[in-house]
């Protein structure tokens, strides 16, 4: 199989955690893969391709569209998976907070994942899965968001709005929504108050998000689709 025959994922926020997990699943799949953060450093595997660089800036959007199809000639998933969540009460948030959160978790959506739909029309088809949180259908006062409900919810919403959309022309947008998974973002000591967040007790692991993505990219009859990956918090406390 040539390089351009092969299937290509991007995933934004590649570094470490989920997106480093989803990075590997895609290789493991057989997808070429091309990975993104600020901090994302070069692979020694020659169907990964990392492009470093700040999503919520669109000239870097541009660049990795640019990069992606110039090494692997086609887009067939995008994975939103690049966040950042800041947990204060509503009147602490600063100007600075906002700028940040909206960012990464809107701007930079919005500036890649445009491009590549124009990509995933012009090939016929494509997939996009973009992370949200549980918090967006499940507020607590235990955990004060409102930048992620804000950000997040938009992008929920939006997920459904495009897979409409796009809905005749193959290509399909779903999301997963996460509870609380135990990722670097997370310190140890927080541990055990965030597992009783959940109804199940326990926090998520990475294996779950990364499981849920993968069933969504072998789903063809599946779009516009918020799966809850949570521990049962978009059932109830």
């Amino acid at each position: 199989m040539s390089t351009f025959e092969q299937k290509v994922a991007v995933v934004t926020g590649a570094s470490r955690g989920i997106g480093a997990a989803l990075v590997g699943a895609y290789r493991k799949l057989g997808h070429n893969v091309v990975a993104t953060s600020r901090g994302i450093t070069p692979s020694a595997d020659g169907g990964i391709l990392t492009v470093p660089g700040d999503i919520s800036d669109p000239a870097h959007a541009e660049h990795l569209i640019t990069a992606t199809i110039e090494r692997f000639g086609r887009i067939d998933t995008l994975v939103n998976n690049a966040g950042l969540f800041v947990a204060k009460p509503f009147t602490d948030y600063t100007p600075a907070d906002y700028a940040a959160v909206t960012g990464v978790n809107l701007s930079g959506f919005f500036h890649l994942t445009r491009l590549a739909v124009g990509q995933m029309l012009g090939q016929g088809h494509g997939h996009i899965v973009n992370i949200t949180t549980s918090l967006v259908d499940n507020a607590d006062a235990r955990v004060p968001s409102v930048l992620a409900s804000l950000t997040k919810g938009g992008l929920q919403s939006a997920t459904k709005s495009l897979a409409i959309e796009y809905a005749t022309r193959n290509i399909r947008v779903n999301a997963v929504s996460p509870g609380t998974i135990r990722t670097p973002m997370h310190t140890p000591e927080t541990h055990d108050y965030l597992a009783g967040l959940h109804p199940v007790r326990r926090l998520g692991e990475i294996s779950d998000i990364v499981d849920a993505v993968l069933y969504l990219e072998n789903a063809p009859f599946v779009t516009g689709e918020i799966l809850h990956v949570d521990g049962g918090m978009s059932a109830g406390h």
